[in-house]
């Protein structure tokens, strides 16, 4: 697969957040559809949202392919973020690991993204 290919398809992103010591902060999903694609500057998503009235934001995720995996069919709902999509194309993982303690406040914070490059489970857990 090539970045290229992503364009116009539709994914669900799963975010796992780290603290230093790789204790979880939170984790975070979203979906949308590929919009633009750049082998340096990232992957941009136009997420959707559950009000059609919002303007839809854009989200850049690395221009990594290793966390892209085909999505099993199905709807894919989650309440917390107003995940909704049907038969997306793709699932998408990273953990992101804080690299820093706290910064002053408009100071950058630093985050290493890393892939999962094991295909998630999409699912109740199988017995």
């Amino acid at each position: 697969m090539r970045l290229e290919d992503l364009l116009a398809r539709t994914c669900v992103i799963g975010l796992s957040y780290f603290d230093l010591r790789g204790e979880p902060m939170k984790q975070a999903q979203y979906a949308g559809s590929v919009v633009r694609v750049d082998p340096e500057q990232g992957i941009w998503v136009r997420l959707r949202h559950m009000d059609a009235g919002v303007d839809q934001p854009e989200f850049v995720l690395p221009p990594n392919l290793d966390a892209w995996f085909k999505a099993p069919p199905g709807h894919y709902r989650h309440a917390a973020s107003g995940v909704d999509i049907e038969n997306p194309d793709y699932v998408v993982t990273w953990d992101i690991h804080r690299t820093q303690n706290n910064t002053a406040e408009g100071q950058h914070e630093w985050w290493d993204w890393v892939p999962n490059v094991v295909p998630p489970q999409v699912g109740p857990p199988r017995p």
